[in-house]
């Protein structure tokens, strides 16, 4: 085989990879959340129609079971009733995981192959603006 016809079949090898833009990660910032939109690439704004997101960058609701007893508490008054007690808190309840995306935060996408749209993975670093009672 020639070395020219090896370089043209090459260059055609990497020509077809690159246009079939395979599957690759991005690092993306939080430009805005409602709508959300990300900002990939220094200049791209990717808006939320392009946008599918995980558990880990989305509020969303779950079930989970718990086996506990309350702490003990006073009521006051000094009546019988409101001394000191607990109560037990079983079963399966529900919660919510506050998981939203905030402005600046960085983040990683993954581009779908061949594509326009993107995964939003997850943070690159710990949640920003935490507002919980232990928070």
């Amino acid at each position: 085989m020639s070395a020219e016809l090896l370089q043209t079949m090459q260059r055609l090898v990497s020509q077809t990879a690159e246009a079939m833009k395979p599957a690759d990660y991005i690092i993306g910032v939080v430009e805005t959340v409602d709508p959300l939109s990300i900002r990939i690439e220094q200049k791209e704004i990717v808006s939320a129609e392009f946008l599918e997101l995980t558990d880990a960058v989305r509020d969303y609701d779950v079930d989970i079971e718990v086996m506990h007893v309350t702490e003990k508490r006073a009521g006051g008054g000094g009546y019988a009733e409101y001394a000191s007690h607990d109560h037990d808190y079983r079963g399966r309840k529900k919660i919510r995981v506050y998981n939203g995306l905030h402005v600046g935060e960085p983040v990683y996408l993954l581009r779908q192959a061949g594509g326009q749209s993107f995964l939003v993975l997850s943070r690159v670093k710990n949640h920003a603006n935490l507002t919980g009672q232990w928070g």
